[in-house]
């Protein structure tokens, strides 16, 4: 029988006070039921959400055929371990992501449980492939929780005192125009630690999100990315593009790396692949992902049936032409709307992003830039009020991140953007 109750807020929170680790950061409110861009708490209040589980719900909450297919397959087959039963969802899915993937060459794909997990296989993969030990990372990215991931990872409260971490990390400074790092800059550090710090011939891979998600959705420009990955075709080294938080339409295509140009080696994805279930991969060119020895890859849940079935309903809308379109107009109403805004509120300092992929950096003085972290705190709390959630983001914690459901109806949009405005009002008053 599901766990199902009539529990109030109140209650809900004295029994995680009780139960749950203190370590695991949670919101103010209690989910009951979610349908599309609106949220309902355990009181019955309704909520636009913005934060779509942190970039996992591009399609929405509950999606009408992901949830048939999930009811469909948890009939058929549970689990069973790929390794120990394989099944066709597996495959699909497998076959899809190939497909879909930059690149024309031929590709495979591994399936895992997270985008954490993803990030450690695809370094795993290339780490075997080339037989070298370095990875290079770069500041402000986010790649998960785990341990090697944690290492590569850039903001310190997600790994202060977790130490000893993943040894042969080499971390690099990347673009951030609105604090003074520019592309030149950045290769220019880049050039410099091949001759100071780590010989390239000893690097695998490089791993860069093409818009830094925890990182404060800064952009990596295209003359960036380019020029990472000449210097990683020059020195043998493998590009890793982490999907997880950019991918799947956030950007207004499929893969954030597309408005680029670069074809990445390796590509990890995760987040609204399968819209709410634990599933993610890592894609590759097949004479990379082939290079691992079998029993090299793999896991008990990695790739679970249920999971697979919705992601393979989920890769069908994603990819629709008419669903990216979509991506495309959400994302120039959003920045229309919060270019809008910065001209009426001198705490928003910059508006930036791809898409709907969306975000405003506060701060205290426009002229002095100071990060507006109290702000951007104040306006979360503001939002809930409205009836609108929002997250905060970046390494000040004085970004708020726009991760409405792509598919949300434009009634639900303007009315979050509008929520959005009045919270920003009432955080500056």
């Amino acid at each position: 029988m599901a766990v199902h109750t009539e529990s109030s807020s109140e209650a809900l929170r004295t029994k995680r006070d009780r139960y749950v680790a203190r370590g695991v950061s949670i919101a103010p409110i209690f989910a009951a039921r979610a349908h599309g861009a609106r949220l309902t708490d355990a009181d019955g209040r309704e909520y636009i959400d913005f934060a779509g589980g942190i970039g996992v719900l591009n399609l929405g909450h509950t999606p009408d055929a992901v949830v048939e297919a999930i009811q469909q397959q948890a009939a058929d087959l549970i689990h069973a371990c790929f390794p120990v039963a394989a099944y066709e969802p597996y495959l699909e899915v497998c076959r899809m992501l190939s497909e879909l993937a930059p690149g024309t060459h031929a590709k495979k794909a591994v399936l895992v449980n997270s985008g954490a997990e993803a990030v450690e296989n695809a370094v795993k993969i290339a780490r075997y492939h080339t037989g070298r030990p370095a990875v290079i990372t770069f500041d402000r990215g986010f790649h998960g929780r785990t341990l090697l991931a944690m290492s590569l990872t850039s903001k310190l409260v997600y790994k202060r005192g977790m130490g000893p971490f993943a040894p042969e990390i080499y971390r690099a400074p990347a673009p951030y125009p609105y604090r003074g790092i520019s592309t030149e800059d950045a290769l220019a550090e880049l050039d410099w630690m091949f001759k100071a710090a780590v010989d390239p011939a000893s690097v695998a891979c490089v791993i860069l999100e093409p818009i830094q998600g925890e990182g404060g959705f800064t952009v990596m420009p295209a003359e960036f990315i380019q020029g990472l990955k000449a210097r990683c075709e020059e020195h043998g080294i493998l590009y890793i593009d982490d999907e997880v938080q950019a991918g799947m339409g956030r950007t207004g295509t499929l893969w954030g790396i597309e408005h680029s140009g670069v074809t990445p080696d390796l590509v990890t994805v995760g987040k609204s692949l399968a819209s709410g279930m634990p599933l993610a991969g890592v894609i590759g060119a097949t004479e990379v992902m082939d290079s691992v020895h079998p029993g090299g890859l793999g896991s008990t849940y990695g790739g679970n049936p249920v999971a697979c079935a919705a992601a393979v309903e989920s890769l069908k809308a994603i990819s629709d032409p008419d669903f990216l379109a979509r991506a495309v107009d959400v994302g120039e109403r959003i920045h229309a709307r919060l270019h809008e805004m910065a001209a009426r509120h001198p705490s928003i300092g910059e508006v930036r992003g791809i898409g709907p992929m969306a975000a405003i950096e506060l701060v205290k003085d426009r002229e002095t830039r100071e990060p507006g972290a109290d702000i951007a705190a104040a306006a979360v709390t503001a939002a809930l009020d409205r009836g609108l959630i929002i997250l905060k983001t970046g390494i000040y914690d004085n970004v708020i991140r726009i991760l409405v459901p792509i598919a949300a109806p434009d009634e639900d949009l303007e009315a979050g953007l509008d929520r959005l405005e009045e919270s920003l009002g009432a955080a500056a008053a």
